[in-house]
């Protein structure tokens, strides 16, 4: 029997691999991938009994994988999204187990591969099931972060994200003024802040720094085709880069 696990967690690999081994008496292979290209590599090279699939991996979603690539191997998700999610499904050869899951949960998914493998009835997953599932994945994406965790020497602090103005880029870390021109520092970079905001409310207008139009209080014209950006209880004004300057005008329009 030969297996493809597909996840970018280290850890949850770790975990898959000593549930599998728990199942299966005899000896089971299995090829590993943290990423869509190198999944797409050991499947177009291999066949697999089944497939233990995450959703989010390093380079993207695994529906994007199944989608371009032919998959014939029944496949068993194992994801942190919600049963919402699996709503969505419309084969009868698919089962997850949502983290954190168990070694039962684990087991009962692999009962359920069992049980359709035996019969024969496995339908392989097709196209109108992925595009179905990436359509809800997508609207469970617009969930955007509501509040960070901010560190500070006397204990923890929230942060709303309503009350964020700017945020700058600091290496791997980024400093955020709030509605009162108070600084944070958030452990993260600027780029995976950026995709946890909601796009309506919060625009990069250059490579380092981000801002919310709820503060935005006067806008002026520069040179080089770049604007020139004043928020409120900031004594520093900000500047688009020339090549976000288009979008950023119609963003404002939104």
């Amino acid at each position: 029997m030969r297996v493809l696990i597909l996840e970018d967690e280290i850890p949850a690999y770790n975990k898959l691999v000593s549930y599998i081994a728990n199942v299966f008496d005899d000896t089971i292979e299995h090829d590993w991938a943290r990423s869509i290209s190198d999944g797409k590599s050991f499947i177009i090279r291999n066949k697999y009994d089944f497939i233990l699939s995450d959703i989010q991996l390093l380079d993207g979603i695994s529906f994007d994988l199944f989608e371009e690539v032919n998959v014939e191997a029944p496949i068993i998700f194992c994801s942190a999204h919600d049963e919402y999610l699996f709503k969505a499904f419309n084969t009868n050869g698919i089962a997850y187990i949502l983290k954190p899951y168990t070694k039962a949960d684990f087991n009962k998914a692999i009962e359920k591969y069992q049980t359709l493998f035996t019969k024969g009835n496995y339908t392989n997953l097709n196209s109108k099931t992925i595009n179905e599932l990436k359509s809800v994945l997508k609207e469970e994406n617009t969930n955007y972060k509501k509040r960070f965790v901010i560190k500070k020497p006397n204990g923890i602090q929230l942060l709303n994200v309503s009350d964020i103005s700017l945020i700058e880029a600091s290496g791997d870390f980024c400093i955020v003024f709030d509605a009162n021109g108070k600084r944070h520092t958030i452990s993260q970079n600027i780029g995976s802040i950026s995709q946890q905001l909601n796009p309506l409310k919060f625009f990069k207008i250059n490579r380092s720094e981000i801002i919310s139009i709820d503060f935005i209080e006067n806008i002026e014209s520069h040179f080089k085709n770049r604007l020139l950006i004043s928020l409120k209880n900031n004594k520093e004004k900000v500047m688009t880069s020339s090549s976000t300057t288009a979008n950023f005008r119609k963003w404002l329009e939104n």
